[in-house]
């Protein structure tokens, strides 16, 4: 009975980490800067719908689409070092997991508003289109990356401004800086698993590209951003201008960070990219709060 219950445990345990806790932070934060943009607030004025939103663009969001995203990975995960613990849980669990954390984050963002269903509702879809053929962008190089870009770049900061404000005067400049912030970081990840995906057939913009001009591709994106930034800061849009000196300053060791950080990207070494550009979102939350 006591190896059983190990065994039960275990395997709660396995399936737990399909929704890769370690990821909900990556639509946290620029949620949260959504949302500090949209009520100019370092705290949530309603902290019950801002609870709600951590929690279905947290668990809820991310377990449903990512297993999903194993379901149909099961065979290449068990080739990739990254992921043999995804590849480890049965399809017939991985289906009802996703039935069930989809579930939950459309009833959950019900409770927010009819707008915020429709969002969740988009995302989901993605995520099956990301993952599943006949589509399956995620082998697509370009889709991969801007699906993933749209939804924690776009998508994410967007679900926070709506906490606060009408989606519909959610700030264009805010969505592109998103954009190109995210499909910089999430280039480097396709690196990090070439190896897997060669072996595996698929066509991500790494394996077309080749690890150098991924890293060109991710560089160039992330310059733009700063770019962009600095022109919004200049022009007193979206950034204020009081914090133009700061972004100077910050330009130029954001840029020497990805360019090293990035080069022979892993996984801790994106961990520290991270945190380096926490440096300028808590510039910007405490300048626009």
């Amino acid at each position: 009975m006591l190896q059983r219950s190990k065994v039960s445990a275990h395997r709660a345990v396995v399936l737990a980490a399909v929704s890769r806790p370690w990821f909900w932070p990556v639509s946290w934060v620029p949620a949260y800067l959504g949302l500090v943009l949209g009520s100019g607030r370092l705290t949530p004025a309603d902290p019950v719908r801002a609870a709600l939103t951590l929690l279905v663009l947290g668990p809820l969001i991310w377990g449903a689409v990512l297993a999903h995203n194993d379901l149909h990975d099961l065979p290449t995960d068990r080739l990739n070092p990254r992921k043999r613990q995804a590849g480890r849980v049965r399809p017939e669990a991985l289906r009802i997991y996703a039935a069930t954390a989809g579930l939950a984050a459309l009833g959950t963002a019900a409770l927010i508003g009819p707008l915020f269903v429709l969002g969740v509702a988009a995302v989901l879809a993605l995520g099956w289109a990301y993952s599943a053929p006949p589509l399956r962008l995620k082998a697509r190089p370009g889709l991969d990356v801007l699906v993933n870009a749209l939804v924690v770049g776009v998508v994410a900061p967007l679900g926070g401004w709506s906490v606060a404000r009408d989606p519909w005067d959610f700030p264009w400049q805010m969505g592109l800086l998103g954009l190109l912030f995210a499909a910089a970081f999430y280039i480097p990840t396709t690196v990090v698993d070439r190896p897997a995906d060669l072996r595996a057939g698929y066509s991500t913009i790494a394996v077309r590209y080749g690890a150098d001009g991924a890293y060109r591709l991710g560089l160039s994106l992330w310059a733009f951003a700063l770019g962009v930034s600095l022109a919004c800061a200049s022009a007193d849009v979206l950034i204020p201008a009081s914090t133009l000196p700061f972004q100077l300053g910050l330009a130029p060791v954001l840029l020497g960070a990805y360019t090293v950080l990035s080069r022979r990207p892993s996984i801790p070494r994106l961990a520290v990219l991270a945190l380096v550009f926490a440096l300028p979102s808590i510039g910007f939350v405490t300048s626009v709060a």
